[in-house]
């Protein structure tokens, strides 16, 4: 079973919708048991960093996601779940994140004569070899919405990236802890690859 952390975050539903397209059980929660019981979990989210991490641990769930990790359960973070998983964000200063992850997470600069928030299709390359991305080819397209982008302090946990104004550190993983800036969920055939390889850890 998968568990998807239920936050009040935007866009969680089409999470559990690609799960259960896989043939997978999936179950939308805030109950710490059920987490913590769960085979593998799931950050999502679409929203505001600042809100986030105040809903976060208003529900209680710092501590249960942190444990989870702990524990070793392979945990996936998207888009807002990226962001949420480093140390802090451009777009609420003085909120820490979970700090799992070591990083800050950046405005897109708007001078460029690229739209902010990036919303569309966009290319990754694979600096680094990452479990997400097996059976995948370089250059395939995903799905972006964001206004931020994350600039991991160790480059070497970065296993996509993607250009769009900057040089955007589109996917990352350590031991168990996985994380996407674009939306597997809303990418197609290589989404769903990249949601069933993270099934099949």
């Amino acid at each position: 079973m998968i568990a998807i952390i239920d936050y009040d975050a935007g866009n969680i539903k089409s999470v559990e919708k690609a799960l259960i397209s896989l043939g997978e059980e999936a179950v939308m929660t805030r109950d710490k048991e059920v987490i913590l019981g769960a085979d593998k979990v799931i950050l999502p989210g679409v929203g505001a960093f600042g809100d986030a991490m105040e809903k976060i641990r208003g529900y209680g769930l710092e501590e249960v996601i942190k444990e989870v990790i702990d524990k070793g359960t392979p945990f996936l973070g998207i888009c807002l779940g990226l962001h949420l998983l480093f140390e802090e964000s451009e777009e609420t200063p003085g909120v820490k994140g979970l700090g799992i992850l070591k990083g800050k997470v950046i405005k897109i600069p708007e001078d460029q004569g690229l739209k902010v928030p990036q919303i569309g299709w966009n290319s990754l390359k694979f600096p680094n070899k990452g479990k997400l991305f097996k059976g995948i080819k370089e250059d395939s397209y995903v799905y972006f919405v964001h206004s931020y982008y994350l600039k991991a302090e160790d480059e070497s946990i970065v296993t996509a990236t993607t250009d769009y104004v900057v040089n955007v550190h589109a996917s990352v993983e350590k031991d168990n802890v996985f994380a996407c800036q674009f939306h597997p969920e809303k990418s197609s055939e290589v989404g769903l690859a990249i949601l069933k390889n993270f099934i099949e850890l």
